[in-house]
């Protein structure tokens, strides 16, 4: 009977253990799989004044004005001066614009920034449809550099339905750049066969 007893409790024990490091394996694996879903969500519902992307222009422009103010900053780490080259720009809803802002480096050394971005108020980022932007990779700039770089964008009309958007009439689109290592570029098939050859 104690025999019994004590293969019960060991087995209850591994039980308990392989639950608990489920639940543990579990956890991290959520853990890890936030950031890219919290990202995918925001892109999906503008969660967080998160832009939208779109492949192309609005097909309906309507009778009311809208105004998007655009501001700049610049993480630490990065040597880089940035700023929009016009403060504000008042478009029809739906209309596309492309505006423009300026970087440069101010360093002596080469320095690659990826942007990242955002829109207030926050409920108009599912309404702020971008067809171009340079946040959309990364940039590197030479050592005093300078460069422009333009965002194609409009106001989707939807944003006259919702009450939570409907009263809004102006946006500010906010850019931060950071420092960001610069991607290495892939080494294609042919390039690979030809260094084996050259170390034979």
């Amino acid at each position: 009977m104690q025999e019994r007893n004590v293969d019960s409790g060991r087995k209850g024990n591994g039980t308990v253990v392989a639950v608990c490091l489920t639940f543990v394996v579990t956890m991290a694996g959520m853990a890890y799989a936030a950031v890219p879903l919290y990202d995918l969500f925001c892109k999906v519902t503008g969660y967080g004044g998160t832009t939208q992307r779109v492949e192309q222009a609005s097909s309906v422009i309507l009778d009311k004005k809208i105004k998007v103010r655009f501001d700049a900053n610049v993480g630490p780490g990065l040597p880089w001066t940035f700023q929009p080259v016009q403060r504000e720009v008042e478009l029809k809803i739906g209309e596309t614009v492309q505006v423009l802002y300026k970087a440069r480096n101010v360093s002596n050394m080469e320095a690659t920034g990826q942007a990242t971005f955002n829109v207030t108020p926050q409920a108009a980022g599912a309404y702020f449809n971008k067809v171009e932007c340079f946040c959309f990779t990364e940039t590197t700039l030479k050592p005093g550099e300078e460069l422009e770089m333009p965002v194609v964008f409009f106001v989707d009309p939807e944003i006259v339905n919702p009450v939570e958007t409907k009263d809004v009439h102006t946006i500010t689109l906010s850019y931060t750049f950071f420092p960001h290592e610069k991607t290495k570029p892939v080494a294609s098939a042919a390039d690979k066969v030809g260094g084996e050859t050259n170390k034979l």
